[in-house]
């Protein structure tokens, strides 16, 4: 679908909050509640208003272009996610590889340690984001938050912790792995 945006023309899109989530805007923050789960997200783009009535979110932009529209277009696509998230997790999953030396891979406090890397004598540590649970079963690893964004951030961060560089990949295969993301997910 191409659309065509004038210079500095109003922008107004609309997007349904589901039935059975609450949402309260406070400070350009944005924030939801379904069963006990609670997930906010915060919108801070000058010149965006952001409103919520009659069950409907409302982001509008008075003298917008082509730029602004495709912000908007964004944020909806977060919020989209955001109402997934409060109906069930997003959950990632990844996999220990090694070729000779063994990983021992354990979740300490808001980090997860891996230790024994490539015969590594220092551990290398990757941050787990808050809200999102990280479980580790052998070398099968999931990271499971109601936060899309959270979730993958936190997965990527282990597979950005068992980066070899300087090293020939055909060779020096370990490494932490994604091998299953959420449906939908890119």
């Amino acid at each position: 679908m191409l659309i065509s945006i004038k210079m500095k023309q109003k922008i107004t899109e609309q997007l349904e909050i589901p039935s059975g989530i609450s949402c309260e805007i406070s400070d350009k923050t944005l924030k939801f509640k379904k069963d006990g789960a609670e997930l906010s997200k915060k919108i801070d783009v000058p010149g965006l208003k952001v409103s919520s009535k009659d069950n409907k979110i409302t982001l509008e932009c008075e003298k917008g272009n082509k730029n602004d529209f495709k912000t908007i277009k964004s944020y909806i696509a977060h919020l989209k996610n955001v109402f997934t998230g409060l109906q069930s997790e997003y959950i990632y999953r990844l996999e220990s590889c090694n070729v000779h030396f063994p990983v021992t891979i354990k979740v300490e406090g808001d980090k997860v340690a891996i230790t024994n890397f490539l015969g590594e004598k220092t551990s290398r540590f990757a941050k787990i984001l808050p809200g999102v649970k990280v479980e580790v079963k052998g070398q099968k690893i999931t990271v499971s938050s109601r936060d899309k964004d959270s979730a993958g951030q936190t997965a990527a961060n282990l597979e950005r912790a068992t980066k070899i560089r300087n090293r020939d990949r055909r060779i020096f295969q370990d490494g932490i792995f994604l091998t299953e993301r959420p449906a939908g997910a890119k």
